[in-house]
C-alpha cells in the first residue's frame, strides 16, 4: 500500500488588516517534505514581514540540509524580540515527514500541534531542548495510515474571545472537534477549510487575530486517469486506449469521441444516462471498466469553475454545487477533490471545430486550456498532476 502526504492550509486575516501575520511555508526536497508555520508577533503589515522571514529563513536552510538546531538558532539570532513583552517577535512550528513516514516536530511558542490516529487524540511525547537560550519542543513519530496532524496559530485557540465564547475556544475543544472531522472528511483541504470556516463563525465574521491551519493527512495513495479527447493520430488510438486501461488507478473518460474510441478498442458498451444530465450539464454515461464517463468541454470547463470557488471560498458550507448531485460535472469535481492525490490527463490533441477559436493557433484549444488551468489549480490543492499529449 503506498501512502501519501496530503496538505491543506487556510487562514484568514485579522479584521481590517490586508495582509496576515501568520505564513506557511512548504519544501519538498527528494526524501521529505517540510511544513513551516509561522506567526509573527502583532497584526499587519509588520507581523507578515516577521512570520515571511521566520518562514523563509527556515524553508531555505532545511532545504540546503542545514539541521534542525542551526535552522532555529539562525532563526532565534535573525529576529529581534518585542522590548516591552519580552517575547520574540515571531512563534514557529516545524514538521518535517520523510518518505519512509518518519515525523519529525519542532515547536516555538505555538499552540500544542493535534494529532488523531484511530479518531483518537495522541498526545506526542515531547522533549525539552535550549537552542540560543529559547526554550524548544520536539517530538518525532511513525506515521500510520489515516493519520492526521494539525497546525494551527493562536487564532484558532483565541476564536470567540469576548463574543461567542468568553475565554475563546480553547486546546481541548478544538481537538474534540478536530477529532470528529477527521472521522467524516477524507482530504485535508476539506479538514483545514472546515476549522477555519468554525473558526471565521466564532469570530462572528470579524476576526480578533490572524487565525491559520495546516492539516496533513496521511493517507492511502489513490490515483485517476482521465482520458480527454481523441489523438491527432488516428493510428495512435488503439495503443493509447491500451496504456489507458493499463495503467494504475480509476479510469474516466470525458468526451463523447474519447468514450467512442474506448468503446470501439474494447467493444464495451457505452450506456447514456439520461437521468443524470440537467439544463447546464450534459448527462453522463457508463461502461464497463470505466468509473466516470461525462461530456467534456461543457463538463470539465464547469468543473473548473467549481474548483476555483472551493479553492477561494472559505466557507464550505457554500460552495456552489450540491455535494450529492448526479451530474457528470459534480461527480467528477468531488473524486478530484476527495478522492485523488495522483492524477494524469491523457489529452488528445484532434480539435472539435465546435471547441476552437479559429483566431488562436492549434495549441490553444479551449479544451487544452481548461485543462492546463485545473492542472495549476489541483496542483496547488497538493495533487500530483502529469499531462501527457497525444
Amino acid at each position: 500500500m503506498k501512502l501519501f502526504c496530503d496538505i491543506a492550509y487556510d487562514s484568514i486575516n485579522k479584521q481590517n488588516e490586508e495582509l496576515c501575520g501568520d505564513k506557511v511555508e512548504i519544501v519538498h526536497t527528494e526524501n521529505s517534505t517540510i511544513i513551516i508555520l509561522a506567526d509573527g508577533l502583532g497584526s499587519g503589515v509588520k507581523a507578515n514581514i516577521l512570520a515571511t522571514m521566520t518562514s523563509k529563513i527556515a524553508g531555505t536552510m532545511l532545504r540546503e540540509g542545514a539541521s534542525i538546531s542551526e535552522t532555529i538558532e539562525t532563526i532565534i539570532s535573525t529576529l529581534p524580540v518585542c522590548n516591552e513583552r519580552k517575547l520574540a517577535y515571531s512563534t514557529f512550528v516545524i514538521l518535517k515527514i520523510q518518505k519512509d513516514g518518519k515525523a519529525y516536530m519542532v515547536e516555538y511558542d505555538n499552540p500544542p500541534i493535534f494529532f488523531v490516529r484511530n479518531e483518537k487524540k495522541l498526545i506526542l511525547e515531547k522533549k525539552v531542548r535550549m537552542i540560543h537560550g529559547k526554550r524548544i519542543l520536539e517530538s518525532q513519530i511513525q506515521l500510520n495510515n489515516r493519520d492526521t496532524i494539525i497546525l494551527v496559530s493562536d487564532g484558532v485557540i483565541h476564536a470567540g474571545v469576548g463574543g461567542i465564547l468568553n475565554l475563546g475556544w480553547q486546546w481541548e475543544n478544538v481537538s474534540d472537534y478536530l477529532i470528529k472531522q477527521t472521522k467524516i472528511e477524507k482530504c485535508a483541504k476539506n479538514i483545514s477549510k472546515k476549522l477555519i470556516d468554525t473558526c471565521t463563525f466564532l469570530y462572528d465574521e470579524r476576526p480578533g487575530d490572524d487565525t491559520s491551519v495546516v492539516a496533513v493527512k496521511y493517507r492511502e495513495q489513490e490515483v485517476i486517469q482521465l482520458f480527454a479527447g481523441p489523438p491527432e493520430n488516428m493510428d495512435q488510438d488503439q495503443e493509447m486506449v491500451k496504456n489507458f486501461l493499463g495503467a494504475e488507478g480509476k479510469k474516466i473518460i470525458c468526451g463523447g469521441t474519447a468514450a467512442n474510441i474506448v468503446s470501439r478498442e474494447t467493444e464495451n458498451e457505452i450506456v447514456v444516462d439520461f437521468e443524470t444530465g440537467n439544463e447546464e450539464i450534459p448527462p453522463m454515461a457508463k461502461m464497463k471498466g470505466i468509473h466516470l464517463v461525462t461530456e467534456g468541454v461543457i463538463t470539465l470547463s464547469k468543473v473548473l469553475e467549481n474548483i476555483d470557488n472551493y479553492i477561494r471560498n472559505n466557507h464550505i458550507k457554500q460552495i456552489p454545487w450540491k455535494r450529492d448531485s448526479k451530474d457528470g460535472a459534480t461527480k467528477l469535481t468531488n473524486v478530484l477533490i476527495e478522492d485523488c492525490t495522483h492524477l494524469k490527463f491523457w489529452v488528445g490533441k484532434a480539435i472539435n471545430p465546435a471547441h476552437q477559436n479559429p483566431d488562436l493557433p492549434r495549441d490553444l484549444s479551449i479544451k487544452i486550456q481548461v485543462i492546463v488551468k485545473l492542472t495549476e489549480l489541483l496542483k496547488g490543492l497538493g495533487k500530483k498532476v502529469e499531462i501527457e499529449y497525444f
